[in-house]
């Protein structure tokens, strides 16, 4: 086999997987710019329930992580995937059926576990089938392509929501989840063993809570989590209707702020499938993964800062695109050092569990402290947090760097 095969060979694996959780994840996407300025028709009663709403499906992940990661010592990736294709279809068909706070809590809590299911499987099968010359790439590969459902969740799921109704949005996005179970069949081979009972066998006795170089790896990319997935994504709607209004003229166009914010977060995954693996792709060179980092975490800290100004609507809305090209740089950088340190260590198993785990305590932290903070503080405090603690990030890690240098 010559090597242009071996490459399409390995990347099979990983183009499957990201797309089934691209189709997966249309009904999720959709409900963050959605339920911010449509929580009313949901039932809701007051702001602070969407903050809850969007965090528990991570809350529950938490326990779950460690739970999931042995359960794939002992069934297959088809298994896995089918479980998660199963559960998206109908939390995604719920978002339009069920009404009122609780309701809503038990049918976001599963669909935490179908997230699950999908991540670490996407994670053990981008181990199995990357190299440390290729692992970034394979990463922003996988990040580019699934949050293709992203695009489509965010972008016409805020339009549809804002001409339709959530019903018709969720209606419409369940069934394209459910188009994914004849396509698990076809292509995910069935396996009598574990996904990972092999890797299993050689960890038993890693703990990643002894390891501070694991941690602290493992600790940056939860810090990006609650940054990029639990602020950036469920109060995007929320800032853009409160620093301008609930209808913005652009080009001589009215949208309404959930349409906007579907917009600006769908050209992200718009951009994500060619510049994650760029980003990858850079990392995996001599100059390691570091200086993107520290180049990404720093731009990433002064943007932030800058939303909170008085700005002419173009240039403050390029702002919030520049935040969006930071979080696919710092998302990719984190899951490629994550799996490097995974491979490093032998542990694969233990550390994307815990890696995973911290990525949803993050992500889960994200939008109830947003929320928090907005109202109670004042409304562009998550923002002003978001860019204090990207700031520290790039202190510790360019201190970590320079370590790392000396001793080589």
């Amino acid at each position: 086999m010559n090597t242009a095969t071996l490459q399409t060979f390995e990347k099979r694996p990983i183009v499957i997987i990201a797309l089934l959780t691209a189709a997966c994840l249309v009904g999720d996407s959709m409900l963050y710019v959605v339920l911010p300025t449509h929580w009313e028709e949901a039932g809701l009663t007051s702001l602070w329930q969407v903050g809850i709403i969007l965090s528990i499906n991570r809350l529950v992940r938490l326990p779950l992580n460690p739970f999931v990661g042995w359960l794939y010592t002992k069934i297959s990736a088809r298994t896995g995937v089918l479980i998660a294709v199963i559960l998206a279809f109908l939390t995604t068909l719920s978002y339009g059926v069920v009404h009122g706070f609780i309701g809503f809590l038990v049918v976001r809590s599963v669909w935490g576990i179908a997230w699950t299911f999908l991540r670490l499987g996407a994670y053990f099968t981008i181990l199995d089938f990357s190299t440390d010359a290729t692992r970034g790439k394979s990463m922003g590969l996988y990040n580019g392509l699934y949050r293709l459902g992203s695009l489509v969740g965010m972008l016409a799921g805020g339009f549809l929501a804002d001409m339709y109704g959530l019903t018709f949005a969720s209606i419409v996005f369940s069934l394209i989840t459910l188009s994914c179970l004849p396509v698990v069949f076809a292509v995910i081979k069935p396996t009598t063993h574990g996904m990972v009972a092999k890797h299993a066998e050689n960890e038993r006795d890693f703990s990643v809570w002894k390891h501070r170089n694991v941690l602290s790896v493992l600790g940056v990319g939860m810090f990006f989590a609650l940054i990029y997935q639990g602020i950036v994504t469920s109060t995007l709607s929320y800032v853009i209707e409160i620093h301008n209004s609930s209808v913005v003229l652009v080009f001589g166009l009215l949208i309404g702020a959930s349409s906007l914010a579907g917009i600006l977060q769908a050209l992200r995954w718009g951009f994500e499938p060619f510049l994650a693996p760029l980003f990858g792709s850079l990392t995996d060179g001599k100059s390691g993964r570091y200086p993107l980092l520290l180049i990404s975490t720093l731009s990433a800290s002064v943007l932030f800062a800058l939303v909170s100004f008085d700005l002419p609507l173009w240039l403050w809305i390029g702002v919030l695109l520049l935040i969006q090209v930071t979080a696919t740089s710092l998302t990719t950088i984190a899951d490629a050092l994550a799996a490097d340190t995974a491979s490093n260590n032998g542990a694969r198993v233990k550390i994307m569990t815990t890696y995973s785990l911290l990525i949803d305590f993050g992500a889960a932290l994200g939008p109830m402290l947003a929320y928090g903070m907005n109202q109670f503080i004042h409304p562009y405090a998550s923002f002003w947090f978001a860019s204090f603690v990207l700031l520290g990030t790039t202190l510790v890690c360019a201190n970590s760097w320079l370590k790392q240098k000396r001793l080589a």
